[in-house]
């Protein structure tokens, strides 16, 4: 059993206990959510690319499977998922770049710029993921 007696050297990995919640912390379990949507909206888009990619019937008309995929897509559900996805790939892609700067020459260590990074973050995805709709639609 345990003697409570800590005879490792090496630093013990805080909790939640011990840290009180912060911008930062929040990215990072957003990022860990973002990339398990990534991996499951993933599917939607590729099924989405088969389906196109099958051949048309005798008539010209499309194939089944993309008239399936073509109505979830379209739907309203369909849309607010490509929505999320679109912003899911934004704060994916800015925070991997985060953890590339952190990894490689050890920048934004600092308390004050990872918030501010992290902030960034959440503002792109939304503002980026607002653009592509945007461009999606009226251009």
């Amino acid at each position: 059993m345990s003697s409570g007696d800590w005879t490792d050297p090496r630093p013990m990995s805080p909790h939640l206990q011990v840290w009180k919640p912060h911008l930062t912390m929040a990215a990072s379990i957003t990022q860990r959510i973002t990339g398990v949507a990534l991996y499951f909206g993933t599917f939607l888009i590729t099924a989405w690319v088969f389906a196109l990619a099958m051949p048309a019937k005798a008539d010209g008309a499309p194939a089944e499977c993309y008239t399936v995929i073509e109505s979830i897509i379209s739907s309203v559900f369909g849309q607010i998922l490509l929505v999320l996805w679109a912003a899911a790939v934004l704060f994916h892609l800015a925070n991997g770049i985060r953890h590339l700067l952190w990894d490689g020459p050890h920048l934004g260590f600092e308390p004050k710029t990872a918030s501010a990074w992290s902030a960034f973050n959440y503002i792109f995805a939304i503002v980026g993921a607002a653009a592509i709709w945007f461009a999606a639609a009226y251009i």
